[in-house]
């Protein structure tokens, strides 16, 4: 099985405070994806609307973005994904996108909602109602 994650849609699915530290989210989505996928042992694309500002890098998941950012380019960039793989019914999306996840179905992927998946890489914090993501306090 190969995941390919709308970051932003996944990181947008708990409101734990992402938007106060946008670049710390986006390293803490690569971490437990890291994490994930090292125990299953799936093939996962992670992929952002735009070049982080410092980049993220990882050895154990592709970490990917959209050539350039525009609205919609993430998930162009997923479609390309989805198209250019030679078994699309291996894939399975991670998006709520409904625009998008009705373009992937289309080319013969699976989809997986954020916030089952969410909750799927990082179980602990969906029982304790969502955690801060790293480099937050948590503090109000």
């Amino acid at each position: 099985m190969r995941w390919i994650v709308d970051a932003m849609n996944v990181i947008g699915s708990r409101p734990d405070g992402w938007w106060q530290d946008r670049h710390g989210a986006m390293v803490a989505l690569v971490q437990r994806l890291d994490r994930w996928a090292t125990v299953k042992g799936d093939k996962v694309t992670v992929v952002f609307e735009r070049p982080p500002s410092t980049a993220i890098r990882s050895t154990v998941i592709e970490v990917a973005h959209a050539p350039e950012a525009a609205a919609n380019s993430a998930d162009d960039e997923i479609i390309r994904l989805v198209a250019a793989d030679p078994q699309p019914h291996d894939i399975r999306v991670v998006t709520s996108d409904r625009v998008l996840a009705e373009r992937v179905r289309s080319l013969g992927a699976s989809v997986c909602r954020a916030e089952g998946f969410r909750d799927l890489i990082d179980p602990a914090a969906s029982r304790a109602g969502g955690t801060p993501h790293a480099g937050s306090t948590g503090a109000s």
